[in-house]
């Protein structure tokens, strides 16, 4: 499956999509034929070589019977196809000698793979950054579930994205059990599956008004400039927007932006009551579709998260559109 990423505008955290009515095709057609960033292109091959970095390195640390933690290279080879090694785990790890040290057991009569010194520096100061942000980590559990319909989400969700969201490995006992006036676990509808909930002791919590990170750049969009110009009925309701470079842009899709932007929506944390099947209403869905999605990443650390784990959301955010479609 084609490995995708969704992003908020690199540029800014504050980025939005647009909405465009296009004919029948796949989702998968529609991405492959969309205008591309060539340097978010070239980023996203390093990206990908460094998300399977990361992968092993797990590995390796999750063996800590081992001293120091190791792997073998036959256990990595094993796993090849999964972690989308193309040449092999051999190959892969030379590349990076500076991240992975392949020595030679005698007792077990094969090779092993463990972290060089300044990897084992770097993956500790990674786990002292993430113990120092835990208040910032139960902030963005409390606003992921504040989304979501019901105020709950699968727990199998979570683990798809909790590197993204800067919650420790152990997030379950260090986060939520710790929390439980803010959290709650409890059995699911399916088998070996858990629902977490928020937990909202009483009236003053539920009124808590949590404002869209989309906001602050209307703030200083509107406030924060001299001499601004900027019509507050302009922006009150838009997202700031960029496209790939070379992208052409026709006259009546510049008025279908505009027209865009005005539209009022329902916000992320707001209350959805209804859903209209008028023209207006199904914009304006569609509208608070990409809300959902660009508040999602901007609770992530890099702002941008694979297609397919923002996904897993989708029912719990009440969008009933592809992801895919949002970019």
């Amino acid at each position: 499956m084609r490995f995708g990423l969704m992003r908020s505008v690199l540029i800014h955290p504050f980025g939005g999509s647009i909405i465009t009515v296009r004919s029948t095709t796949t989702s998968g057609q529609y991405v492959a034929s969309r205008s591309r960033d060539p340097v978010f292109e070239k980023l996203m091959d390093k990206y990908k070589n460094l998300l399977k970095v990361i992968a092993i390195q797990d590995l390796i640390l999750a063996n800590p019977t081992a001293d120091p933690p190791s792997v073998s290279i036959e256990f990595l080879s094993r796993l090849s196809q999964k972690l989308h090694l193309n040449r092999g785990a051999a190959s892969f790890l030379r590349k990076y000698p500076h991240i992975f040290h392949v020595l030679y057991d005698p007792v077990k009569s094969q090779p092993f793979c463990t972290l060089t010194d300044a990897a084992i520096e770097i993956s500790r100061q990674e786990a002292l950054a993430i113990n120092a942000a835990l208040p910032l980590v139960v902030d963005r559990l409390v606003r992921l579930l504040s989304m979501s319909m019901s105020k709950s989400i699968p727990l199998r969700a979570v683990f798809k994205v909790w590197r993204e969201l800067g919650l420790p490995d152990d997030f379950e006992d260090s986060v939520i059990s710790k929390n439980p006036h803010v959290f709650r676990l409890s059995d699911g509808h399916e088998p070996n599956t858990h629902i977490l909930e928020l937990v909202q002791e009483d009236e003053e919590e539920k009124s808590l008004k949590l404002e869209a990170a989309v906001e602050k750049w209307r703030v200083v969009e509107c406030c924060s400039k001299e001499d601004c110009s900027v019509d507050r009925t302009e922006i009150q309701f838009s997202f700031k927007h960029s496209y790939p470079p070379g992208m052409r842009l026709s006259k009546s899709f510049k008025a279908r932006v505009k027209e865009w932007q005005r539209l009022p929506y329902v916000g992320p944390y707001e209350d959805m009551v209804g859903k209209k099947k008028s023209k207006s209403g199904v914009m304006g869905m569609e509208k608070r579709a990409v809300a959902v999605a660009h508040e999602f990443l901007s609770l992530t650390v890099e702002k941008m998260v694979e297609v397919e784990k923002i996904s897993h959301f989708r029912k719990c955010f009440g969008i009933d559109l592809n992801i895919r479609d949002l970019f």
